[in-house]
């Protein structure tokens, strides 16, 4: 009896100092309720680092462009503090991951949904938390940071939703991938009811995700300087293909996109959305999902893309397994090692070769129990 009041005082302690550290989220609170949050959570699991990718293999590749790695965090799904405070840890360990990485990644990559009902005091604290990477951030919106405001608050905070940039030799291009045509005029829908239609997912009452013709636009726009042997990765919050659509695993006009990155010899796509392992291939288009810092999804009952090696099934009982954050390590030649750091287990790579080769080398290990 002595030792479970001595945990239960320890955990009241450690939530009473969590709190008071969010309420003013600078660099040296920040580290002081980082610390408290992955203490509180040490009962579940010891906290797992990312397992460094070395770039002694690349060392004597030829070439002008560099081997390089970059980190990412996603779907964090953050909401109030008093409504909901695990998610909110959750991204403060992920942040704690990624800043003490050694040596740091060139940036880290932010997958979208950063916010659960788009609301500002949830998209402020994300900011704040976030402020404290030690690596330069580069984000992207998903459906649950725009839906409430049309993207308002999230521009003012991040900028425009669209936008490339070039890093050693690649070409990163920003999308916007969860446009969807207006449902909630005609019913009459205020706009928290139509942030959680479009939170809902399989409600049938919203219209698939698309990119839409502006932005295919733009894209091509973009990428009209660059030969076709540019090294091109994009990021998309929405799988750029068709998996699933009654989640809305789903991209509307995914052919389209991909008839515009076809020319190119490589192209590496990196998407958010699905919290879960998930590769697939189409064509000269590499596709990776993102783990989530929040939760993990099911895999969809139909369309599991064949290349996919599907994570062991999570754990019911401990609300972090299945969550995690990663690394990139990007090759000379445009392709990619994705590195899933799952919380609760040894990390996955999936490789380069085991996509370039279809499946045939370089086998991610197989799962140690069934997915749902």
């Amino acid at each position: 009896m002595a030792k479970y009041k001595s945990v239960e005082t320890k955990y009241r302690e450690t939530r009473s100092e969590f709190f008071r550290g969010l309420r003013n989220l600078d660099r040296r609170s920040f580290l002081k309720v980082s610390a408290a949050a992955l203490g509180a959570t040490a009962g579940l699991s010891p906290p797992q680092s990312f397992t460094p990718i070395t770039l002694a293999q690349d060392a004597a590749a030829t070439g002008a462009s560099p081997p390089f790695r970059f980190a990412y965090i996603s779907d964090s799904h953050l909401y109030e503090k008093h409504l909901n405070d695990r998610f909110v840890r959750g991204l403060l360990r992920a942040v704690d991951d990624v800043n003490n990485l050694d040596p740091q990644p060139d940036f880290v990559f932010y997958g979208g949904d950063l916010a659960q009902l788009g609301q500002v005091k949830e998209l402020d604290m994300g900011a704040q938390i976030l402020k404290n990477l030690k690596a330069p951030l580069k984000i992207m919106v998903g459906e649950h940071d725009w839906y409430l405001d049309m993207g308002e608050k999230w521009q003012e905070l991040f900028g425009e939703p669209t936008y490339s940039f070039d890093h050693k030799g690649v070409h990163f291009v920003v999308l916007n991938s969860v446009v969807e045509k207006d449902f909630w005029t005609a019913r009459g829908m205020s706009p928290m009811e139509r942030m959680k239609t479009v939170a809902g997912l399989d409600n049938g009452v919203q219209s698939p995700f698309t990119v839409g013709e502006p932005q295919r636009k733009w894209l091509e726009e973009d990428l009209a300087k660059l030969p076709d042997d540019a090294r091109v990765v994009i990021f998309s919050h929405s799988p750029l293909y068709k998996l699933y659509k009654q989640w809305n695993f789903w991209t509307d006009d995914a052919e389209e996109v991909q008839a515009i990155l076809k020319r190119f010899k490589h192209v590496v796509v990196i998407h958010g959305h699905t919290h879960q392992l998930l590769t697939n291939r189409i064509g000269n288009i590499h596709f990776h999902g993102l783990l989530s810092t929040a939760w993990p999804w099911p895999y969809a009952p139909e369309g599991m893309p064949e290349l996919t090696i599907q994570m062991s099934r999570p754990d019911p009982f401990n609300p972090n397994d299945g969550c995690g954050d990663g690394e990139v390590l990007v090759h000379p030649d445009g392709l990619v090692d994705k590195v899933y750091s799952l919380w609760n287990r040894k990390p996955i790579t999936v490789s380069a070769a085991y996509l370039a080769s279809s499946g045939k080398q370089s086998v991610p290990s197989k799962p140690n129990r069934p997915s749902y």
